[in-house]
């Protein structure tokens, strides 16, 4: 099962880029799938190991807002509260 991640955003709230699976093999990150890419363009990447995305998968079941609807701020202080 593979883990929703949106689009990264633009300052006009479009999309400017895609998130691709890739394999790390030999010191080099290769793609899963062809990309249309420019000979020589350069790309910024951001790596979320799958450790991290089981978690995100876990948070998100756990996560709902019925169990939120307290108000955020009062929330945190509660939760500060109860670590003293």
């Amino acid at each position: 099962m593979k883990a929703y991640l949106p689009p990264f955003p633009t300052l006009s709230g479009g999309s400017m880029g895609e998130i691709i699976e890739v394999i790390y093999e030999n010191g080099v990150l290769k793609p899963l799938k062809p990309l249309k890419l420019k000979e020589g363009q350069r790309l910024r990447v951001r790596i979320y190991h799958e450790d991290f995305l089981e978690l995100a998968r876990e948070m998100r079941k756990r996560v709902t807002p019925e169990k939120f609807r307290e108000d955020p701020t009062d929330y945190l202080l509660r939760l500060r509260e109860e670590e003293t």
